[in-house]
């Protein structure tokens, strides 16, 4: 299976290249939607062509969550953390986005490994500003313990208003993440996905990984959530993070799995229907083509054993004939 690389591809590619060429001063105004509904836009005017505007729309929070300043409860230390100086944060952002970054090109490492792994978190800004709030609770079970002002239950966006629900404790954290889907072919091939997902976890190969569960019906923690925040078609996946799963380098790839795992779970109920719709074509193109192989040939069957033509008479033709 596939895992959903956490920096965005496009963006990467358009900052190496415009770090690559400063002194040709051209201009850039590049719009475009990855998934989860989160929007950017990156800009580079003429007059200062070492200064480079990036704007980010994140998804639309629904009631349950907590914003601060429209960004998540944490995502400015957590700006300030990964990108130091180099980044400025304009405020108030551009109309329409959360977040606008300020980045002076010109202050960037000189040593090109450096320079490129600066690049690399800059394009990963999405998982810097979503994944701060989830950050700050399991850096706390890796201390193994839990923020005195923090909720019993915390609610994070994750797509367009829906949220996934954390529980932290001291010595774990419960994820659980409502499955939801517009589609009911993604919600029966989904369901069947998370079912078989749940099931790869008890082979000898994971032990160690989260423990994982599916539900149709809602698990009991919470049930002191608002119906409405807890819809779901596809059932209840849940996860029991332990201070293990995010010691040193495992915080980082925690952080962006959870985040990211409802997109995770589309991108492979789309490929399973792609793939399911590739085989049934091929499937009917082969029936056609033997249907096509079964039509008698017309000229072959007008033939004699001796390959010799003849014409068909009809009933008066014949009668002449024996007549005369």
């Amino acid at each position: 299976m596939l895992l959903l690389q956490s920096h965005s591809r496009f963006l990467l590619q358009t900052l190496l290249n415009r770090a690559q060429n400063l002194e040709k001063g051209v201009e850039l105004d590049h719009h475009w939607v990855e998934f989860n509904d989160v929007r950017y836009h990156i800009q580079v005017s003429m007059k200062n062509p070492h200064v480079l505007l990036l704007s980010v729309s994140l998804p639309t929070p629904p009631s349950e969550t907590i914003f601060v300043c429209g960004l998540p409860f944490g995502a400015i230390q957590a700006i300030k953390a990964a990108y130091g100086n180099i980044l400025q944060i304009l405020d108030p952002p551009r109309d329409g986005f959360n977040l606008t970054l300020k980045i002076n090109l010109s202050k960037l490492p000189t040593n090109q490994d450096q320079r490129h792994a600066f690049l690399v978190k800059v394009a990963s800004v999405r998982e810097v500003v979503l994944g701060a709030p989830l950050r700050v609770i399991l850096e706390h079970l890796a201390a193994r313990t839990v923020a005195s002002d923090m909720d019993p239950h915390v609610a994070l966006v994750h797509r367009p208003n829906e949220s996934f629900f954390l529980f932290p404790r001291a010595d774990k954290v419960t994820v659980v993440f409502p499955m939801r889907f517009n589609d009911s072919i993604d919600i029966v091939l989904a369901t069947s996905f998370l079912q078989e997902f749940v099931e790869a976890r008890r082979t000898a190969g994971l032990n160690n990984t989260p423990p994982c569960s599916w539900s149709l019906t809602p698990p009991l923690e919470l049930k002191e959530v608002s119906v409405d925040a807890i819809s779901a078609n596809a059932g209840f996946v849940t996860f029991v993070i332990f201070p293990r799963h995010v010691e040193g380098q495992k915080l980082d790839r925690t952080v962006w799995n959870l985040s990211t795992f409802h997109a995770y779970v589309s991108y492979h109920v789309k490929c399973s229907e792609g793939f399911m719709h590739t085989r049934m074509r091929r499937r009917v193109e082969s029936l056609i083509q033997a249907l096509d192989r079964a039509k008698p040939d017309l000229e072959n069957s007008k033939k004699t054993s001796h390959n010799r033509s003849f014409k068909r008479l009809s009933i008066k033709d014949s009668r002449n004939n024996s007549f005369s």
